[in-house]
């Protein structure tokens, strides 16, 4: 059984007023962040005539920080640091937190204060958001697997903000911290370690004391509902594990979803019949981040008390070389009813993911989302700094821009004209899997997918290119980046909820 962490570890508060010489002594280390040296309201801090001489001169030097260690007691560490960028990009504010916190964590404090000067209301709220999320990525460990008995250094358990407008929404920031350290650490897991069962039982432990219900639905019951896509896929393990888990968020009041999260969860990737490469296989655990983001971003709605009915369906397999493995030219029946050609069995996220659509469009939600690392060829339209977002609603792309510039995480729109159906048309069954040439086949992908959501549910595909970036991205500091959990929960509370967003999309 997989021990699970506390995935909100971080505690922060705020308060009202100018930092004061008594947080000074109640905290490891003191992030003082100002528009520049020149702020007024920084030389009236202790210390203050020191920060700001400090931090013109690291200016001078094109530096955006400057440190310094208080005489007090404590010994408390100090770092100054200039956000000139006010009407800068969510992501750019994010970028910038990050880098201001691991100038603090440099000194390993567990008590972190945080004063905010010389800010209006708007931008003060840009700042603390942003630190609030490096703070919440940074203060949460991924799993280690060292026999070494070395100490592990202190970590930030607690962050404290001064402010002048008002606190901050600490509720919404745990949240988001919350669901992304779930898509991150579930992502790392070894796949021996991270097994289907084991990844079920983990997902039931997270859900039951948070009142989500839970159903898996294995293979047996998957053959009864008609899915031959997904157990195409399933067919070659070594384990008969495989299966979907249906998760169930129902506020009071609420009997149907009204949202659903769908997520890709390859949990190994070999390709298939159509083995990988070495370099293409060897981070294939990673390929179940999908699910892991529809899991987190549940989680952090939950967390919310969201007041709409949520279904979260992750399809959990693996994708193995056996003798009765699945294989080119393979014709298999999907939930819907969908005969489909198989050309390539490394096009296996769409399977999984074709009749798990299908299952989700039964329950008739206002809105599904779906999450998957499914091609890499949206890697290379957008690199992994983007992300890339398809829709059956042109309203939606739009949107999904806002959404993404405002949440730090970047998405770009896709096109979904009906004539890329033609790249798949089939002689022998309703469909091809995929095109044998691979150029866009991102958008072939999506196209597929399509087959397997009715028209008249509003619905958006997240290819997540994004989802892993050497040396992090914006404000996560590791190469998996759990990429969509901030992007959903922007794009629901910006739109009032997923019925206000789908009537937003109809109209």
């Amino acid at each position: 059984m997989i021990e699970l962490p506390d995935f909100a570890p971080l505690r922060a508060s705020a308060s009202d007023g100018a930092a004061t010489r008594a947080l000074l002594d109640r905290v490891d280390h003191l992030l003082v962040v100002t528009k520049d040296a020149r702020e007024p309201s920084l030389a009236r801090l202790p210390h203050g005539r020191q920060l700001a001489a400090l931090l013109a001169r690291a200016m001078r030097s094109g530096d955006d920080f400057a440190s310094t260690r208080s005489s007090n007691a404590r010994a408390t560490g100090l770092t100054v640091g200039a956000f000139g960028g006010a009407s800068a990009s969510a992501f750019a504010a994010l970028t910038w937190a990050g880098k201001a916190l691991r100038e603090c964590l440099r000194d390993r404090p567990r008590a972190l204060g945080v004063a905010l000067l010389g800010f209006d209301a708007a931008a003060e709220r840009v700042v603390a958001d942003a630190v609030l999320a490096a703070a919440g990525a940074a203060a949460f460990a991924l799993p280690q697997f060292k026999t070494a008995k070395k100490a592990a250094p202190p970590r930030l358990t607690s962050v404290r903000l001064q402010t002048a407008h008002g606190a901050p929404d600490l509720g919404a920031a745990r949240a988001a911290a919350l669901g992304n350290n779930v898509a991150r650490w579930f992502t790392v897991l070894p796949p021996n370690v991270l097994t289907a069962h084991a990844y079920r039982s983990a997902i039931e432990r997270l859900a039951k004391p948070r009142g989500i219900a839970c159903r898996f639905l294995n293979e047996r019951d998957l053959d009864k509902l008609g899915a031959g896509a997904f157990l195409a896929v399933a067919r070659g393990n070594a384990t008969r594990d495989a299966g979907i888990v249906h998760l169930r968020y129902r506020p009071k009041g609420h009997r149907r979803a009204h949202l659903a999260l769908v997520g890709k969860g390859v949990i190994f990737d070999t390709g298939g019949t159509n083995l990988k490469t070495f370099t293409g296989m060897l981070d294939m655990h990673t390929d179940m981040q999908g699910s892991a983001v529809a899991l987190g971003a549940l989680l952090a709605l939950a967390e919310l008390n969201a007041p709409y009915g949520i279904d979260a369906w992750l399809p959990l397999t693996e994708n193995r070389i056996a003798a009765n493995a699945y294989k080119s030219q393979d014709l298999v029946t999907a939930a819907n009813g969908t005969t489909i050609q198989v050309i390539h069995t490394d096009a296996e996220g769409r399977m999984v993911l074709a009749d798990t659509l299908a299952l989700a469009s039964r329950e008739q939600p206002s809105l599904i989302l779906d999450y998957a690392t499914l091609t890499g060829s949206c890697v290379a339209a957008l690199t992994e700094r983007y992300s890339g977002v398809f829709a059956n609603r042109r309203a939606a792309n739009a949107i999904l821009l806002e959404a993404g510039a405002a949440s730090g995480e970047r998405v770009w729109p896709f096109p979904m004209d009906d004539d890329y159906d033609e790249l798949l048309k089939s002689d022998v069954a309703d469909i091809r899997q995929c095109a044998v040439e691979s150029n866009g086949d991102h958008i072939l992908g999506a196209r597929f997918l399509s087959r397997f959501v009715p028209k008249t549910i509003p619905w958006v595909h997240v290819d997540l290119s994004a989802c892993q970036h050497k040396g992090g991205l914006a404000h996560i500091p590791t190469d998996i980046t759990g990429f969509g959990v901030r992007l959903t929960l922007e794009l629901l509370r910006a739109n009032a909820g997923p019925e206000a967003l789908a009537r937003r999309l109809t109209t």
